[in-house]
């Protein structure tokens, strides 16, 4: 066999204890078929093979995203102004009004995530005074992770919003004396009203929304990301939403390895979606650059499970149980893999009587499932997650709203979340360590190449 792809001549790191570094590597067909040193390419090349020679610099395994929503956030990528690192918000507001003088109409300027105030030097968010004096005809959307929006007087006008607009369930308008809206939606703490906002906004043409796909997929590169898990998302509609990828795949465009979970779409109608797509798509259908992966993060809207912590845990309905007991029964019985969004103890406490109680009917053995978020999950929950084979995918999220879950829950919970592993300390010891999640991955053979500097 001889490889496609050999690089050489660096310091490879492994994570083998017993070849804890090699120089080289050689890769035929997208995956690694030897590790070892610069000899490799004697036994692995030959003129067709490419050679890269790494020039002693540090290479480490590419990084997996476990969760992510890169088809639905590449569609609208070059949309958005990013706000990422910016220091101070007198910045942010510099750019803010730099995009506004280029943006041409009908198009809107919006900063869609990524960024927090406490990240600015002033430690505030804009005002809607400041959007205003910045962009008075241009639409501006500015969202302030899952909680909040700020739109300007364009932007409102855009959207249609008047004082006799009402608001979504689980959402809020601010309005000013005489009833209108300022420009301010809060999820109170249904996002719905974030994203049904932001998706009354002009979108891309097909041809740009291809563009738009791989520069997200280059963003992501440039950070070491090689693979990720898609979770779906509102407003992320299957099958259309996912043309874009589906020909990037074909034309052997993607930069970064797709794992795709189907999210429910049609409220009360969870069970009929799923049942279709069990119907329809079949399992792992794909190949290894983009394949689907399963059901979720939303398997049942009654099992909404909002983290806005400015707001109070939400209570979920009495009827949550019945609802996502069905899907997962469903879901079980064919084998499907699944993940559910699950922030808070109270909730994942009863998803998990849930699973236990399908699982004494149908036995989940060994069924890939996980848990995303799980902020505030107790050492027992960790437990039954274990006794039923899950896991549990963690994110950055407390890096962009720790001080409002601190304020919230105290300092202690939020030393232990995200639920990582618990140190041992005053003498006692481990107890547990969250477990990888084992299910059906994608095999990723992309690297991220650094400068040493040792």
């Amino acid at each position: 066999m001889k490889a496609d792809l050999i690089i050489y001549n660096g310091k490879i790191h492994t994570f083998n204890k017993e070849t804890p570094d090699v120089s080289a590597v050689a890769i035929k067909d997208g995956k690694i078929i030897a590790v070892g040193n610069d000899g490799l390419a004697d036994q692995f090349a030959d003129e067709a093979t490419k050679l890269i020679d790494l020039k002693k610099k540090r290479v480490v395994p590419g990084i997996n995203d476990s969760h992510i929503h890169l088809i639905r956030g590449g569609l609208n990528y070059n949309l958005e102004l990013r706000w990422d690192g910016v220091p101070s918000l007198a910045d942010a507001l510099r750019m803010l009004k730099d995009q506004v003088d280029r943006t041409p109409s009908p198009q809107w300027v919006r900063v869609v995530g990524g960024w927090s105030e406490f990240q600015f030097a002033e430690r505030r968010m804009p005002t809607l005074e400041e959007i205003n004096a910045i962009a008075p005809e241009t639409p501006v959307f500015i969202l302030h992770l899952y909680d909040r929006a700020l739109m300007n007087r364009a932007a409102l006008k855009a959207v249609g919003f008047t004082k006799d607009t009402p608001a979504p369930a689980g959402g809020h308008i601010e309005r000013d004396a005489n009833g209108e809206p300022t420009g301010l939606i809060i999820a109170t703490p249904n996002a719905m009203i974030l994203y049904s906002t932001l998706a009354k906004g002009p979108k891309l043409s097909y041809e740009h929304q291809l563009n738009s796909t791989r520069h997200f997929m280059t963003e992501l590169n440039r950070f070491g990301i090689t693979s990720v898990i898609d979770a779906g998302g509102g407003f992320q509609n299957f099958p259309d939403d996912y043309q874009v990828v589906n020909e990037l795949n074909e034309e052997k465009q993607l930069t970064v390895r797709i794992a795709y979970n189907l999210f429910t779409q049609k409220p009360k109608h969870e069970f009929e979606d799923f049942s279709d797509w069990i119907d329809n798509v079949k399992l792992y259908q794909g190949d290894d650059m983009y394949r689907h992966n399963g059901a979720g993060e939303m398997l049942v809207f009654s099992a909404a499970d909002f983290e806005d912590f400015l707001q109070p845990r939400p209570d979920l309905p009495e009827n949550m149980e019945a609802d996502l007991e069905k899907v997962v029964r469903l879901l079980v019985e064919n084998r499907w893999p699944f993940r559910l969004h699950a922030t808070y103890n109270e909730s994942i406490t009863r998803f998990l009587n849930v699973f236990e109680k399908v699982n004494r009917d149908i036995p989940f053995n060994g069924l890939p499932w996980i848990f995303d978020h799980a902020e505030t999950i107790d050492e027992k929950n960790i437990e039954r997650v274990k006794m039923l084979g899950g896991g549990i995918a963690i994110q950055s999220r407390m890096a962009y709203q720790g001080e409002y879950f601190a304020d919230r829950y105290g300092s202690g919970a939020a030393e232990s979340t995200p639920p990582v592993k618990k140190n041992a300390g005053n003498g006692s010891s481990c107890r547990w360590r969250l477990r990888c999640h084992k299910g059906k991955q994608l095999q990723s053979v992309g690297f991220h190449v650094l400068a040493d500097r040792r």
